[in-house]
């Protein structure tokens, strides 16, 4: 029913009209191609995007682009493209997606993750989510317009980025610090994890927009202690120690930072829910509690509850090398996601946390970001997706983690999490993201592809 809407809401509309059958068919198979070349990411600089920069250049150039491909690491392979806009003076808008995956073993996944399989509908596969699915959607999008005699209203500069998935030294993060030429004039940008369907409850189809991230704080403990032999009394036993401050930040309850697309996003869904907020968001208020708010939102709670405070999680202890010696060094790692404006906080509690004995430091670190959810920006975003999905209830959230646009920030560009997917009742999409049986429905991308040619042409 929506698909028909939208045709006959495009058919009156000459300056933006439905992209063609062969978009939607390439949005498939660019998909399926992606997925086919391994791009696995498994950090410390293991992978080679080579193959798929390759792929996305010969398209783009094949759509009368220029694309360029920049490597930082010889395989570490970017791709930079600008379509020119009618208006100058317009600002322009920076579309981007990262070409690597994380690892995924075979064993595990009904299809075989790399085979890029159309199964019942479905496409299979490492990064039929994250996020080739929008590198397909995009390539296809541009090169109808290219077919159809189509410009958008601003310049569009295309980055397809390589090293999302770790770092990002490779990718986004040396464009911005070695490229920045190449993105001026951008002011926004749109890139992954928002504008998918979340199913909130009977016939409450939510679409959540990104419109802010935790910055990231990754963190490596250190202990030192005195070597001895396991059988000993040892009051400087590294691992105890480094064991116990990873106890207390496992422990600890951070306290609750309303920011302002949180705000935001707890005050549309609980009018969804029926539910009055005026008071329950004043941090002033009697009986301030969000979390109370939270446990009445059903299954839209995963939408906000991880953006509600600062946190601190502990992944990976490394200490010692035989059962009856005590090692004089323990480590311990921690991943870290800091609310916008909650850096101060963030600090002073790991100092307390750690202790004396235990020295910490940021192994990587990236900022927090906002970006503005009564914008004009914000609001075609939304319209773009009514369009298609009348019935959805757009709303602004913050990713509890991060993505390439805290590295493009750098050049002060604002970001917004907008992959448009139209997902039926019961697919878990945020749980695909790095999970196993990663897949995406055909009738998702073809969604996609409408309402980012949509939006692209009216930004």
């Amino acid at each position: 029913m929506a698909d028909q809407t939208a045709q006959d809401q495009t058919a009156h509309d000459p300056a933006c009209q439905d992209p063609t059958a062969e978009a939607l068919d390439e949005a498939v198979a660019f998909t399926s191609d992606l997925i086919r070349i391994d791009t696995t990411n498994r950090g410390g600089g293991d992978c080679r995007e080579r193959p798929a920069a390759e792929y996305v250049a010969e398209r783009l150039a094949a759509a009368g682009l220029d694309p360029v491909l920049l490597e930082r690491t010889p395989g570490r392979t970017n791709v930079v493209a600008r379509i020119e806009g009618t208006d100058p003076s317009a600002d322009a808008l920076l579309v981007h997606g990262h070409l690597d995956v994380v690892p995924a073993e075979p064993a595990d996944w009904t299809v075989h993750p790399f085979s890029g399989e159309v199964r019942d509908g479905v496409v299979w596969g490492r990064g039929a989510v994250d996020m080739k699915n929008m590198d397909a959607m995009v390539l296809a999008v541009v090169r109808d317009w290219a077919r159809r005699g189509i410009r958008p209203r601003r310049d569009i500069v295309l980055a397809y980025t390589a090293d999302e998935e770790a770092s990002a030294i490779d990718g986004a993060g040396f464009l911005a610090d070695r490229h920045a030429n190449l993105f001026e004039g951008c002011t926004e940008g749109i890139s992954e994890s928002g504008a998918y369907t979340f199913h909130a409850g009977p016939r409450m189809a939510v679409y959540p927009i990104g419109a802010g991230e935790r910055g990231t704080a990754w963190l490596r403990l250190t202990a030192q202690g005195r070597a001895g032999h396991g059988s000993k009394v040892n009051r400087d036993n590294a691992v105890s120690r480094v064991a116990a401050a990873v106890a207390r930040i496992g422990e600890h309850q951070w306290p609750i930072r309303l920011t302002p697309t949180v705000r935001a996003a707890l005050t549309e869904l609980a009018a969804l829910h029926g539910l009055d907020t005026i008071d329950s968001l004043d941090p002033d208020a009697p009986g301030f509690d969000p979390d109370a708010l939270i446990g009445k939102l059903g299954p839209a709670a995963a939408l906000v509850e991880s953006t509600l405070r600062n946190s601190a999680n502990p992944t990976m202890l490394q200490a010692g090398y035989k059962v009856n010696v005590i090692p004089g060094l323990a480590t311990a790692h921690i991943d870290g996601r800091i609310v916008p404006g909650g850096d101060d906080e963030f600090v002073t509690t790991l100092d307390d946390l750690t202790g004396p004995d235990v020295d910490w430091e940021f192994e990587h670190r990236e900022p927090a970001l906002q970006a503005p959810v009564d914008s004009p920006t914000f609001a075609k975003l939304r319209a773009a997706i009514e369009r298609f999905e009348p019935d959805a209830h757009v709303v602004p959230f913050c990713m509890s983690g991060g993505t390439d646009a805290k590295q493009f920030s750098r050049l002060g560009i604002v970001g917004y999490g907008f992959t448009p997917l139209k997902l039926p009742p019961g697919f878990d999409y945020p749980a695909l993201f790095h999970g196993v049986d990663e897949r995406v429905p055909v009738e998702a991308l073809h969604f996609g592809v409408r309402v980012l040619d949509h939006y692209l042409q009216s930004a």
